[in-house]
């Protein structure tokens, strides 16, 4: 049972959310422009080798850029660890740090408020452009990948969130973050599957991208949905994607202990 503080946290992590709805849709209406841009791309790279890639054909290399703008509005953080750096930075922390809340909990609750309100405000486009790219859909074969799907979709969710939340906890040590979130960041956007299917790198840097937290935080979700992993493959995957939410889980959790106890308070 969720106590019933956090619930409350969650209700008004909505309201304060919902503020910011033109906001969202904004967003979400610009985003779109790197996936017409990807589409075009594709489009012509296909057309010049006339031939599929890795396994991919045009058709399914457009779903997977869909499902992939689709889990990236369902899992990712935002500016969680910029807004949790602030209130470190600033002072502001000192008043969570005094009330009976566990300040893990109590911004896993707004983070899921946070990605509740913007999958719901966004909904709509997202539905008009499946509708638009309604001839590169298809359902997965089996229901048994439906259920393996949300899971491993919570569990990125979870994943994303726990890494944020401890590069926001460097605040404790850093008078800037800005830096190590940079690079953090750009390793996370080229190994997590945004760019293109993890399959199309080279062997040894797929393997080592398989064993990191990444690519389980958009690429190995898409994979399941589209069935492109099975049997010991799918539950060693589910295993590794397990645990690195636990280390990313408890990596938070320490390092907020930790911040704590050195934590001197300015401003706030």
């Amino acid at each position: 049972m969720i106590p019933a503080k956090y619930r409350q946290v969650f209700l008004v992590g909505l309201q304060d959310t919902f503020v910011y709805r033109w906001n969202f849709l904004l967003r979400s209406l610009f985003g779109i422009v790197p996936l017409v841009g990807t589409v075009f791309i594709w489009e012509a790279i296909f057309k010049a080798r006339s031939t599929g890639i890795r396994g991919y054909d045009y058709r399914e290399m457009i779903f997977y850029f869909l499902l992939a703008m689709l889990v990236e509005n369902l899992v990712s953080p935002t500016e969680d660890e910029w807004r949790i750096a602030a209130e470190i930075r600033d002072g502001q922390i000192s008043s969570l740090i005094l009330k009976p809340l566990n300040h893990l909990a109590y911004r896993t609750s707004l983070f899921a408020s946070y990605r509740s309100l913007y999958s719901l405000v966004t909904l709509p486009l997202v539905a008009l452009l499946f509708f638009i790219f309604r001839d590169y859909l298809h359902l997965p074969h089996s229901l048994a990948t439906w259920p393996l799907f949300l899971l491993s979709v919570a569990m990125a969710a979870c994943l994303q969130f726990f890494i944020a939340y401890s590069l926001a906890m460097l605040a404790f040590w850093l008078l800037e973050i800005s830096t190590v979130v940079f690079i953090f960041f750009s390793f996370e956007y080229f190994l997590s599957g945004q760019v293109f299917p993890l399959d199309l790198l080279p062997p040894w840097l797929r393997l080592f991208s398989l064993w990191s937290p990444f690519a389980y935080e958009i690429f190995f979700p898409i994979q399941i949905y589209l069935e492109r992993v099975s049997g010991a493959d799918l539950a060693r995957g589910l295993a590794i994607q397990a645990g690195w939410t636990l280390v990313a889980f408890g990596l938070a959790s320490s390092l907020w202990s930790a911040g704590v106890k050195r934590y001197q308070a300015v401003g706030g």
